[in-house]
């Protein structure tokens, strides 16, 4: 208990004397990861509404972004890092593709999980396929967007902390700066702040989902 107490007070020790560069590093992130998520969301779920009505199509590019999706982060960025050099370019590539998997297929699927009773009503009523996908299928579909963008938006903000590790900047600049001086609190220090930068978008886009969730399904 006492040495947990001790290594609580290095830590705040540590906040307060580095104070304008933990700034500086959270800044870098939080401006990487909004640039990812942006750049994710609309190639995701534009994605997602071009292979909305062609199901090989969508096993194609769902497929593409799966294997993308299981390529171990460090893999890459090494492949990219030795394509398009080091910074933000290599760091934002790896991060877009390694997003779009919740994106494109929580949109795929919520606009196919749409009623088909509601799709031929509104056929019938006249309505054209620019209103349907407009005002029926996204509204209806948007709960299962929102929860696929919760993911997505969780996992970039950890991704951006190993893209510092090719020169992206970021808070993963005070944990490699850790592991290279065998300074654990550093280390910990920077891992903490990914943390609370993580779980409060979590924590915002939960918000989200349960008021979209009541205003299109009621519950």
């Amino acid at each position: 208990m006492r040495c947990s107490d001790e290594f609580f007070s290095l830590l705040i020790d540590l906040y307060v004397d580095k104070a304008s560069f933990f700034l500086k590093l959270l800044g870098e992130h939080i401006f990487l990861s909004v640039i990812s998520i942006v750049i994710i969301t609309v190639i995701g779920i534009l994605l997602g509404i071009i292979i909305r009505n062609n199901k090989k199509l969508a096993t194609f590019i769902i497929g593409i972004c799966n294997l993308c999706y299981t390529i171990p982060s460090i893999a890459l960025f090494g492949i990219l890092l030795a394509i398009t050099g080091i910074g933000i370019k290599s760091a934002l590539i790896a991060i877009v593709l390694y997003g779009l998997l919740p994106v494109v297929r929580n949109t795929y699927i919520g606009i196919k999980e749409v009623d088909p009773m509601i799709i031929e009503a509104a056929i019938g009523m006249g309505t054209t396929n620019r209103q349907l996908l407009l005002k029926i299928q996204l509204p209806l579909a948007s709960p299962v967007i929102i929860a696929g963008l919760r993911t997505m938006i969780v996992m970039t903000i950890a991704m951006v902390g190993i893209a510092s590790f090719i020169g992206a900047g970021g808070l993963g600049v005070a944990i490699w700066r850790g592991i290279t001086t065998n300074n654990a609190l550093m280390t910990v220090a920077g891992s903490i702040l990914i943390a609370i930068v993580a779980i409060i978008a979590d924590l915002i886009m939960g918000w989200i989902e349960k008021k979209i969730r009541q205003k299109v399904l009621g519950n």
